[in-house]
């Protein structure tokens, strides 16, 4: 799998949603009250790519001290829309990094201004090497900023600049200012980046609110930009936007999806000065598209695993 493959899969799947070509089925996600774990499935239908299959997994929060894993684990079954049968089982962990990182990535291509430069990052953990690497393939920047609530995590994203030529400094939330486009990828419970720390013109990606009571940026930055999500029913219910809403600041009205922008039915930006955000609270649909995308791309290769059932 690549970059530009998961890129691919989630922007056509984006538009499919839009068009009502494509659903999500309810999401089930729980507590297991075993390890502090959250445990879940997420499943669509995709009748325009003809996807359909559902991801289970979730977050167990000590896997890496204790055991030396990724905190997120996750596999994706694919079914023959046909007939229902099993197609495809996929390891997910990977997958999910790459969604979740196309899908900020997809939002700073369609609604950064063009002429972003300065890429601030809020969060500094595994996934936010994949959301830095893959915006950074979107605008010409020239400069990373970061800031994390354990600074010492901070070597993670100058890592990742250093890999594309460009400098990496750290700030704090003020220094945010600076920034063109902002990614958050943490998993707070309270809000992190306020309104102040943003300038006009500024386009922010919120990649890690995905459940209730979950928060990272002050819902007044909801108020002064013009939101925009991959489903408006997750956006409002278990994604940054269910604090705007649930005090009343914004309605579901005020959210867009942003699959009417790839696919040209809302303008997205329309001036330099206008504030963006995009509330990633990621989507069965995504898992399917890039799942289904490795399983074109391993038959072609001749790789994988085909048994019968």
């Amino acid at each position: 799998m690549t970059r530009a493959a998961a890129f691919d899969a989630v922007e056509q799947v984006f538009a499919a949603m839009a068009s009502g070509d494509a659903c999500n089925f309810p999401v089930v996600r729980e507590a297991l009250g075993h390890e502090d774990a959250l445990y879940g499935f997420k499943g669509g239908f995709d009748r325009a790519g003809l996807t359909l299959g559902l991801k289970a997994g979730g977050y167990w929060p000590h896997n890496q001290e204790r055991r030396g894993l990724i905190n997120h684990q996750s596999t994706v079954f694919l079914f023959d829309p046909d007939t229902g049968k099993p197609s495809a089982m996929v390891g997910g962990n990977l997958l999910t990094a790459l969604r979740t990182a196309a899908a900020s990535s997809v939002s700073i291509k369609h609604l950064a201004r063009k002429d972003a430069k300065v890429i601030g990052m809020i969060g500094a953990g595994h996934q936010a090497t994949f959301q830095l690497r893959a915006a950074l393939e979107q605008r010409a920047f020239d400069k990373v900023i970061g800031w994390n609530y354990h600074p010492e995590m901070l070597p993670n994203l100058a890592r990742v600049a250093e890999e594309v030529g460009i400098p990496f400094e750290a700030a704090e939330l003020d220094g945010m200012r600076e920034a063109d486009v902002i990614i958050t990828i943490t998993s707070s419970f309270d809000a992190i980046l306020k309104a102040d720390h943003v300038s006009p013109g500024t386009h922010i990606a919120c990649m890690g609110t995905d459940t209730k009571g979950k928060q990272e940026v002050d819902p007044q930055l909801l108020v002064s930009a013009d939101v925009f999500t991959d489903e408006v029913a997750q956006s409002i219910s278990i994604g940054e936007a269910q604090h705007a809403v649930a005090q009343g600041l914004i309605q579901a009205a005020d959210v867009t999806q942003i699959g009417a922008v790839i696919k040209g039915t809302n303008p997205g930006r329309i001036s330099d000065a206008q504030i963006t955000l995009f509330d990633g609270t990621g989507v069965g649909l995504q898992d399917l598209a890039v799942a289904a995308t490795v399983v074109d791309r391993a038959r072609a290769a001749n790789v994988g695993t085909e048994i019968e059932f």
